[in-house]
């Protein structure tokens, strides 16, 4: 049983350690835990695990945030896994900062990623992983936020939770994405 993980971000050093970029901090920090390493290849970098009998591709992006469909659908097709054998992992505003929820599909919620992924595949039907980022910013100013880098406060939180984040991830190649629900959402 194969399944893919989009952690969704941003390629470049100036967006490392923004919010925006939580996929791709998701995505390395299963990566370092599993002693796997990415490569780049047609528009993403890829690392390959295996747990518990099951093969974990995550992928990353290299189209930038705004383009993510055109990588999710050529790795969907190239690998040819079942949508439903898909998670996308996102930060959203909309949500307190640290909060995880996890849905089987559903709008974009003015998330541009997912947007692009929508258009591109034709349909919303697919799971995805989102972190808040909560809102904490001013009228107008939503871009800057989510292109910002962490606050001294929300660093010392994230790695416990890009933590619960990861064993959602490995909970939803072993159990399902509705157990996973259940036991992951709101946490």
């Amino acid at each position: 049983m194969k399944y893919l993980i989009f952690g969704l971000g941003n390629i470049g050093i100036e967006y490392q350690n923004t919010r925006h970029n939580i996929g791709f901090k998701v995505l390395d920090a299963i990566s370092l835990a599993s002693n796997v390493f990415f490569t780049q290849e047609r528009y993403a970098y890829r690392a390959d695990l295996k747990y518990k009998g099951k093969t974990i591709i995550l992928i990353k992006p290299t189209t930038y945030m705004n383009l993510s469909g055109k990588a999710v659908n050529y790795w969907l097709k190239n690998e040819n896994i079942p949508i439903e054998n898909s998670l996308t992992v996102v930060d959203d505003l909309a949500i307190p900062f640290g909060t995880i929820r996890i849905k089987a599909k559903g709008s974009a919620g003015g998330h541009n990623g997912l947007t692009n992924i929508i258009e591109t595949l034709g349909h919303n039907n697919f799971a995805r992983l989102r972190f808040g980022i909560g809102d904490e910013f001013k009228k107008g100013h939503q871009i800057d936020y989510v292109l910002s880098q962490w606050s001294k406060d929300e660093q010392i939180v994230l790695p416990l939770r890009i933590e619960t984040m990861v064993e959602a991830i490995k909970s939803f190649a072993t159990i399902g994405l509705e157990r996973t629900m259940n036991f992951y959402n709101g946490k």
